[in-house]
Order: C-alpha cells, then sequence, then structure tokens
C-alpha cells in the first residue's frame, strides 16, 4: 500500500513544461462531451465494501473456472530424446548485471511513438535522477527509498485528438546513457529499459435513458445525441505514475522464466546475465479519477514516483497487469465479469478496501463470504431435495410456487438488459431452472398434440394435484392471495406512474422490467405472507422446507452484518432486515404450533402415520411370539400324551409275568 501514497505528487520538485512532437488529425472531444464526463465524474461510485463482499465471492468462483481452462489449455511437457545431446546440455544460469550497491541513473523519456525517441529534443528528458544506489531502501526524501518528480505536459492539438503519449523509462549505471548518439552511451545497450503508453483510451459511455412521456421533439433530440456519441472512444489522463526496478539476485535461465515474468527479464551476453528489471506500476491508480483529454485541458499535470520493488510484490503486479490483457480475449467475460469497464469497477472497489479497511475485517470479510457460498449452495441443494421427496402438497402454497418463476423470470431479464456480471447471469439462470423444474412437482401438466398453438406448439393445460386441491390448503392459499392483491396492486399501480413520471428509460421493454424489478425488490418479501396465511389457519409448521430455510436464513444474517458494516443505501439495509421479520414470523408459528400428529412432513409421512406403524409393528410381533407360543405348547402336549401310552402298554405286558412270578 505504500506505493499507492507514493504516487501523491510532491510540490517541491516540479519541473518544467515538456512538449513533445506528437502527430495525429483526429477530431477532438467537444465541450458537450466534456460535460457529460464532467456528470459522470459526479455519479456514485463504489464505496470502500460496498461491493467488496458479492465480489469475493465472484473471484472464488472465477478462480475455480480460470483454473480449469488453463488445466485444459496446458501442454504436456515434450518427451526428452535421448539422442539429442543439446537438450541434455545444462542451461546457462544468469545473474543480475546490477549488484547490489551499484551506482545508477534513472532517466524518464517521453515520445509519440512507442518504439521511437527524439533524443534531439532535450525537453523530452523530464527526469534525471542520478547517483541512485541498487538495493538502496533508505534514500529519498523521507528516507523510504522512494523519490518524486512533477511536470506538467502541453497538451498539443495532436495529443487533444486522441494522439498517445509514451513514456520511456530507463536505468543505466552511473554517467551512462541510453541515447546511442552519446559518447557515453552504455556498452552493447546493456541498461534496465521499460516502456509505457500514459494515456488510456476508453469507450464513452452513452446514456440512452430518456422520459418515455416526453414529447417528440426530446426524444428525437436525445437520438440524435446518442447516434452522434454512439462507439466513440475517448483518451483519458491520469497524473499518477509509478516507475519500480526490482531489486532481486535470482539466477534465471534462458527460456525458463515463468509468464507474465518473462515479458521483463531481457537477457544479455548469450544469456550469461539478465538486465535490471524495470516495472512500470499504474495498478492503485483509480478509473474514476482518470479525465478526458480536450481543448479544456490544455496542460497535464504528471507525477512520477520511483521506488525500489520487491520479488514477491513484482510477482502480484505483474499478475494484475497480464489479467487485464486476458479481459480482451476468448475467456474475457469469464475473467473480468461482463467485460472491461465492469473489471474497472470491480478493481477499483477492490482497491479501495484493501487501502482504507482494517486488515482484521478484511479477513473476516473473506471468511465470511466463503461460508455465504458454502450456505448459498446447501440452500439450493436442499431446495431440490425437498421438492424432489415431496409426496404431498399438504400446507403449501402453490400459487407462491408460480411467483416465484415469474419473479425468477423478471430478474434474469433485468440482468440481460442491463448487461450484468456473467457470474450474476449464470446464478439467475440457474435459480429461473429451479423455480420452473417446481412446476411439475406442485401441478400436473398435460400435453395435448391434438390442439396445437401457431400449429406448432401441443397445448398445455394444468391441473392441481389431488393433495392440494382435496385439502383445505387450496381455499387458503387462494383467500390469501385474495387479501394480497388488496395490498400489492395499488402499489404496483403507485409504483408504475411514478417510475414513467420522474425516471428515465431506455425505451418501454426496459422500463417494464425496471418497474417490476424494482416494484419485486421493495416489496418482494410480501409474497412469503401467503405461507404464513397457510400455516396459521392449518395451526402447524411440519410441511414446511426447514433445512432449506435454514441455510437462507445464515445468508440473511450475513446480510445484516455487512449492511451495518459496508456503507450502502438506507433503503437498502431496510430491506435486509424485512426478511428477518418474515423468518421470525416463521420461528414464532413453530414455536406455537409444536406437535401436530395429523401435518405430514416434507418426506410425506405424519405423527400418526409413525404410531400406526409403531403399534402395527408391535402387534405383529406380539402375534408372532403367541403363534410360536401356541405351536410349542401343542408339540410339548403331544409328546406327553405319547409317553402316557407308551408307559401303559409296558404295564400291560409286564403284569403276567409278575403274576406267573407270584403265583
Amino acid at each position: 500500500m505504500a506505493e499507492k501514497d507514493a504516487q501523491q505528487p510532491n510540490a517541491e520538485s516540479v519541473g518544467g513544461e515538456a512538449a513533445p512532437a506528437v502527430a495525429g488529425d483526429e477530431v477532438a472531444a467537444g465541450p458537450n462531451e466534456q460535460q457529460q464526463q464532467q456528470q459522470q465524474q459526479q455519479q456514485r461510485q463504489p464505496t470502500k465494501m460496498e461491493s467488496f463482499f458479492a465480489m469475493t465471492k465472484s473471484f472464488i468462483t472465477r478462480a475455480i473456472i480460470i483454473y480449469f481452462v488453463s488445466s485444459f489449455f496446458r501442454r504436456p511437457a515434450p518427451p526428452t530424446d535421448p539422442n539429442n545431446t543439446k537438450s541434455l546440455e545444462p542451461k546457462i544460469s544468469a545473474w543480475n548485471y546490477f549488484e547490489n550497491g551499484q551506482i545508477y541513473d534513472l532517466h524518464i523519456w517521453l515520445s509519440t511513438i512507442e518504439n521511437e525517441i527524439n533524443f534531439k529534443q532535450g525537453s523530452n528528458l523530464i527526469w534525471l535522477q542520478k547517483d541512485l544506489v541498487y538495493g538502496d531502501w533508505k534514500s529519498g526524501p523521507k528516507r523510504d527509498g522512494i523519490h518524486h518528480h512533477s511536470t506538467k505536459i502541453k497538451a498539443t492539438p495532436s495529443i487533444m485528438n486522441n494522439g498517445s503519449i509514451f513514456m520511456h523509462a530507463y536505468v543505466t549505471r552511473s554517467g551512462e546513457s541510453p541515447n546511442p548518439d552519446d559518447p557515453n552511451y552504455a556498452k552493447n545497450g546493456m541498461f534496465g529499459y521499460q516502456a509505457r503508453m500514459l494515456n488510456k483510451f476508453k469507450r464513452l459511455r452513452v446514456n440512452r435513458n430518456y422520459n418515455l412521456l416526453s414529447s417528440e421533439e426530446e426524444k428525437l433530440a436525445v437520438e440524435l445525441e446518442v447516434e452522434k456519441q454512439k462507439d466513440q472512444i475517448i483518451s483519458y489522463w491520469h497524473p499518477n505514475i509509478t516507475v519500480n526496478i526490482v531489486v532481486d539476485q535470482t539466477t534465471w535461465s534462458a527460456g525458463s522464466v515463468p509468464p507474465p515474468l518473462d515479458e521483463s527479464v531481457k537477457f544479455a551476453e548469450f544469456g550469461k546475465v539478465y538486465l535490471p528489471i524495470v516495472f512500470v506500476n499504474d495498478y492503485w491508480n483509480l478509473q474514476r479519477d482518470y479525465f478526458p483529454i480536450n481543448e479544456t485541458t490544455p496542460e497535464l499535470d504528471l507525477h512520477i514516483t520511483f521506488q525500489p520493488l520487491t520479488f514477491f510484490k513484482w510477482q502480484l503486479y505483474a499478475a494484475q497487469q497480464m489479467k487485464n490483457k486476458w479481459a480482451g480475449n476468448m475467456f474475457g467475460d469469464l475473467i473480468s465479469g461482463g467485460g472491461m469497464e465492469a473489471s474497472d469497477d470491480e478493481q477499483d472497489s477492490l482497491k479501495e478496501t484493501l487501502l482504507d479497511t482494517n486488515i482484521y475485517l478484511l479477513a473476516l470479510t473473506i471468511g465470511v463470504s466463503i461460508l455465504h457460498s458454502v450456505f448459498e449452495m446447501l440452500a439450493f441443494k436442499n431446495d431440490i431435495q425437498f421438492w424432489n421427496n415431496r409426496q404431498t402438497l399438504e400446507g403449501l402454497s402453490v400459487r407462491s410456487v408460480f411467483f416465484g418463476v415469474f419473479q425468477s423470470l423478471i430478474v434474469f431479464l433485468y440482468v440481460l438488459d442491463n448487461e450484468a456480471n456473467f457470474m450474476i447471469r449464470v446464478s439467475c439462470f440457474v435459480g429461473l431452472g429451479i423455480e420452473i423444474w417446481k412446476i411439475h412437482k406442485v401441478v400436473d401438466i398435460n400435453y395435448n398434440n391434438a390442439e396445437k398453438i401457431l400449429g406448432i406448439l401441443p397445448k398445455i393445460s394444468f391441473k392441481d394435484k389431488g393433495s392440494y386441491s382435496e385439502s383445505q390448503t387450496k381455499e387458503y392459499d387462494n383467500l390469501a392471495f385474495k387479501y394480497l392483491g388488496w395490498v400489492c396492486f395499488p402499489l404496483l399501480v403507485g409504483y408504475f406512474v411514478y417510475s414513467l413520471v420522474y425516471n428515465e428509460h431506455k425505451g418501454w421493454y426496459s422500463f417494464v422490467l425496471n418497474m417490476l424489478y424494482g416494484y419485486l425488490l421493495t416489496f418482494g418479501f410480501i409474497m412469503m405472507t401467503p405461507q404464513l396465511f397457510i400455516n396459521y389457519k392449518l395451526k402447524s409448521v411440519a410441511h414446511m422446507p426447514w433445512r432449506m430455510m435454514t441455510y437462507k436464513c445464515l445468508n440473511t444474517f450475513i446480510d445484516d452484518i455487512f449492511a451495518f458494516v459496508i456503507k450502502m443505501p438506507t433503503m437498502y439495509r431496510f430491506g435486509c432486515f424485512r426478511d428477518d421479520i418474515i423468518f421470525f414470523v416463521f420461528l414464532y408459528q413453530r414455536w406455537q404450533y409444536r406437535v401436530d400428529l395429523k401435518r405430514v412432513n416434507e418426506f410425506g409421512f405424519s405423527g400418526e402415520m409413525e404410531q400406526e406403524a409403531s403399534k402395527k409393528k408391535l402387534l405383529n410381533a406380539t402375534a408372532s411370539a403367541s403363534a410360536a407360543s401356541g405351536t410349542a405348547t401343542a408339540a410339548i402336549t403331544e409328546n406327553d400324551a405319547s409317553a402316557a401310552a407308551a408307559s401303559a402298554s409296558d404295564t400291560v405286558q409286564d403284569k403276567p409275568a409278575e403274576q406267573k412270578k407270584t403265583d
């Protein structure tokens, strides 16, 4: 974070003006564009941690996607050929051309061409800092190794007409020069070098919204202004830039430097040494601080900071620059989250959070964000499991399921219309798919192929399931939505009139989506009340999906915590707490209606059914025991009778012998 502080201007070291020779003949951005840009700059920007919570979850998902994508395209290591003696030769380890303690000079030049510098024009040299020490972290005015320089650049007509300005940073040994025509030119071009374009081209954001009740003349004027500024690219300027020299003595081998570090490591003397690494860093420049270059900016302030940089920080900054380059390729939508502009806004939020937030709060935020993602996935999983295993619809609001489909569809169309983050689109699409899947679980769907719509699509009809229509649930569900309509429809009409009169929209389609989305966001919690009404009438909550609701409740409480921590509008904070009120009412009903043996649970079983099953099991066990006991008794009786008969027979046969003996 010291790099950010280092980019602040130092008023004591202001140099002269520099007007590099430029070429360009494009049309400059006029005052109207400047006024529009100033209005856009005044709009509310992301503050500190306002989007850091959702952004952290998005980064986790993107990291997983990037890992699998990079693994899929990773090339396997080529097999080694034992007959190729060149491949078996050890690679040469290169050492840093600058040793610790080396005295060197810093040269900063300007030009309008990336690879060409007019060394003969002395005004192009805007900063020459001599006698710096490589590896010295205690030089500079504040003894922190940081040096500042400020100057003013004259904006020529070419620069104001979307011309480019390039900065060339050189580090040479003390007394040497990067100018090939200079007698002190560095031997064999042995110096560190890095070039960077100072201005930044961005597509102009055109406000296509207008009031739908405006006259035709006003609408035509808006359309002409939009068409005039459509796809216009403007050159922007930021006054701060940082030049770093990487202080490190790591030995590298040519061809073995990993990307993106290989872009900065340059080898010399047949790979025996590598040149000092110069890195131009603009990571801490917030996008909202950029302003357009036109006639209103005849002079451009430039504040340059030079400081040493560790190897670890260099890796982090280089990785960020590589990410910005990837944002334009085929995976840019996954990585940057919907384009460069969305990525820039997210980066600004992340930078502000890292700069202005306590480190312990950051750690807590990341941990809670991971928990929030886990609870969200568990809520999806248990919601699907609940409806998949559901055997009866008694006690559940079927109309709420259809309204959930409508609400998810509006949210999905809204994020598509507003070009939202790619991961948000995926999340909304998955949620819509789950809501549509629930339809066949709550109603019977019949497809009539004999009657087709437009001769192509079969006519679809819906019929309530028996467990819903034959119970009192349907009656209570209709009654709840009847009362709910008395409240919701006047609110919807009022919000419709307010949005139509006071808000601007891109068209009627966008107006309907924005109106419905805003209404659902404001009053959507009311749609949870029919289930409360059904629970009240049935005096039971055994039919509720409590696991899914518990995970959603935990996520709601997490949102409540961040509503206190993060700076956000008051109405959004109220929106975080209103869902808590509904859930607390559910908890009260669960406490009030504790036991209901007649009501079935989410698996289609009730307490009475369980008791009856236990009784049947006990009766069956008793009957089996009695039958076994009766069989054993009968066997014993039969054995006793056989023994008695045998004894009597023996007595009869022995008696004559005894009488004979007696005689």
